[in-house]
């Protein structure tokens, strides 16, 4: 059954343009859409989960989605909103990006499943590889004026005073490059529809016209709002750069505080596209919330459900306790089952220091640890009236001065948590 995509898209704020009659033909009948993918990296990152959903609604709304995976593209670059070119990929990089992010497409669309709308993966590189440049502009650029590419946005743009670095021939015939992949599934999958982020409007467009000139034929083209965060800083960023699906590159936990730290304005847009919770689910969210903010619901939803889905429940559950340790009750249990990188992540900024590992195994002296060798605290006699005052913990149990660290202490078997009063942390780390 073929469920209203265009509607459903609507009401959760991600169709930014649409080529007039695009709803209309989604209702007919099932129709195959693709969205691009720059392979530039093993692992997608927020920013492309607009896309991801977008062809998730598509599937979900009974049509059948393409992941395009930009192998050919991916070795020009994007001139989009981007202000210098891309550094070119060789054939084995691409294949490995190629395989990491259909394991990560597959969390989100079904792609083995017999349904007639089973999503399917194409890489433009298997049919631009073969493709000569004198054929390419023989039988694609003559069909494009330069007038028309100059039109563009993204090319007026990279040719406008304001930009110093101007625009190689390489990434000007990018729209041409992205139009035919638009040809080619046109022809050969009768896919009817391009989907992306408001700056690839150009791009797209380029596309039908090509299956208008070449084929007079009919493509559909719609876009989604660049995803912007209400205090003017990019969405998908932190200092540490981009938040990305792969556990490796942004643990868990990180992945779940990003959402976790969202303002109330950006939670209440981002549970619309980030989430496929109901309208009334989410309309009722977001009352509670405005009755209560401080209990952050909207919020603690949304990093949930993102979580759960890019993640596992069991890594939510994870992410949610290594939370608690900072601002909870949790005890050394909890934090001896922190992987390595997630209790890092815990305690970025928290001050660190380095002991041999001789001095573990022999038993550190608490003072010793706290005061000389650690350098937590100023002096033995500090270390000895905070350990008086019972303000001392090792691994969040309370210790007296008689204590000793030993190896039985060791979280990861190379870190050692020692804490002042709630808030004041300090790591030994044992090399």
């Amino acid at each position: 059954m073929i469920k209203n995509f265009v509607e459903e898209l609507t009401w959760r704020g991600m169709i930014q343009d649409s080529m007039p009659g695009t709803e209309e033909h989604l209702l007919e009948a099932m129709r195959l859409a693709y969205v691009g993918i720059d392979p530039t990296a093993d692992s997608l990152h927020i920013g492309h989960l607009v896309g991801v959903m977008g062809l998730r609604h598509f599937q979900l709304s009974g049509h059948k989605p393409v992941a395009l995976v930009g192998g050919a593209t991916g070795m020009i670059g994007d001139p989009s909103g981007k202000s210098a070119e891309r550094n070119l990929l060789n054939e084995e990089t691409l294949q490995h990006n190629q395989n990491a992010i259909k394991e990560q497409l597959s969390r989100f669309l079904d792609f083995d499943s017999d349904a007639e709308n089973a999503a399917v993966m194409v890489n433009n590189y298997d049919w631009m590889k073969e493709f000569s440049f004198l054929e390419f502009i023989r039988d694609v650029g003559k069909h494009i004026t330069v007038n028309y590419m100059m039109a563009k946005d993204s090319v007026k743009k990279r040719l406008s005073s304001e930009s110093a670095v101007g625009m190689s021939f390489t990434e000007f015939t990018y729209q041409l490059v992205q139009g035919y992949d638009f040809l080619h599934l046109y022809r050969d999958k009768q896919c009817t529809l391009q989907m992306g982020g408001s700056d690839q409007w150009g791009n797209i467009t380029t596309g039908t016209e090509l299956i208008r000139r070449v084929d007079s034929g009919k493509g559909y083209a719609l876009t989604w709002p660049l995803i912007t965060k209400a205090d003017g800083t990019k969405f998908g960023k932190t200092e540490g750069g981009n938040i990305w699906l792969d556990s490796e590159r942004t643990s868990p936990y990180k992945f779940y505080q990003y959402w976790l730290n969202t303002s109330d304005v950006d939670a209440e847009k981002y549970i619309k596209i980030f989430t496929f919770l109901t309208k009334e689910t989410i309309e009722s969210l977001i009352e509670e919330h405005k009755e209560a903010p401080h209990l952050r619901l909207l919020q603690k939803r949304l990093a949930e459900e993102i979580t759960t889905m890019v993640h596992s429940k069991d890594e939510l559950d994870n992410a949610i306790k290594a939370s608690e340790i900072l601002f909870g009750k949790s005890t050394g249990e909890d934090l001896k089952a922190l992987n390595e990188k997630t209790f890092l992540d815990v305690f970025d900024g928290v001050p660190l220091t380095q002991i041999a590992q001789s001095e573990v195994e022999n038993g550190l002296d608490i003072i010793a640890a706290l005061a000389e060798q650690g350098g937590f605290l100023k002096s033995n006699g500090e270390a000895r009236r905070a350990l008086k005052e019972n303000s001392i913990s090792v691994n969040k149990e309370k210790v007296k001065d008689d204590y000793k660290i030993t190896t039985a202490d060791l979280i990861n078997n190379k870190f050692v948590l020692l804490q002042r009063g709630k808030k004041n942390y300090f790591v030994l780390q044992v090399v």
